[in-house]
């Protein structure tokens, strides 16, 4: 059975956890907080070596906190996508979306058949898209990790997520950073693919 590569360790987030607690180092802190389309940045960071690797994607049932945030109940089926995202060769961030099955109807059906193509850039892309407020979390790797790309992780990784409203049907997407991302600097927006979403959705 496939198993996830990170979980949370805790409760996710709106704000950086007190200093007494594990913090995350200072050049991620940029990534973490980033409003733009993270997918945008990642490619502008790897000068054109980006690709996507799709994990697993699948129907099953979220986490009970994926479906707190996502405001449905608890026993509902959604389409679980996760993918790693290369940069210059290495694993740069591992992404889990989870896309209710209501959320998957209408106009919104191709999203049922990504492939490779990032979702982030797809939803970027769309008009009248919103998006809520960025939450954290500091996760840890899975003991149960089978997968050879992430053999070398650290045991621990920071992450964030958010919730997106596609014609006003919520999906989730959460991102964590691996620690083979040691970016140059902050990202830099360019570009209409970059563009802030409306915070505060309905």
């Amino acid at each position: 059975m496939y198993q996830s590569p990170f979980v949370p360790t805790g409760d996710w987030h709106g704000q950086l956890l007190e200093p007494a607690h594990p913090q995350p180092p200072q050049m991620l802190l940029p990534w973490l907080e980033y409003p733009g389309s993270l997918t945008a940045a990642l490619k502008r960071q790897s000068r054109g070596d980006f690709r996507v690797q799709v994990l697993s994607q699948c129907w099953q049932l979220p986490l009970a906190e994926e479906c707190r945030a996502l405001n449905v109940r608890t026993h509902s089926r959604a389409l679980v996508r996760e993918v790693l995202l290369y940069g210059r060769g290495h694993p740069w961030v591992y992404a889990r979306s989870v896309l209710p099955l209501r959320s998957l109807q209408g106009k919104s059906r191709n999203l049922r058949s990504l492939d490779n193509r990032p979702l982030g850039e797809l939803l970027f892309s769309e008009p009248g898209m919103r998006r809520s407020d960025i939450e954290f979390n500091h996760l840890q790797r899975n003991p149960r990790l089978q997968l050879a790309a992430l053999c070398r992780e650290d045991d621990n990784a920071w992450g964030r997520r958010s919730t997106f409203w596609l014609r006003d049907k919520p999906l989730l997407v959460a991102e964590t950073f691996l620690s083979s991302f040691r970016p140059g600097g902050p990202p830099k927006a360019t570009g209409p693919d970059d563009k802030t979403l409306g915070e505060n959705p309905p």
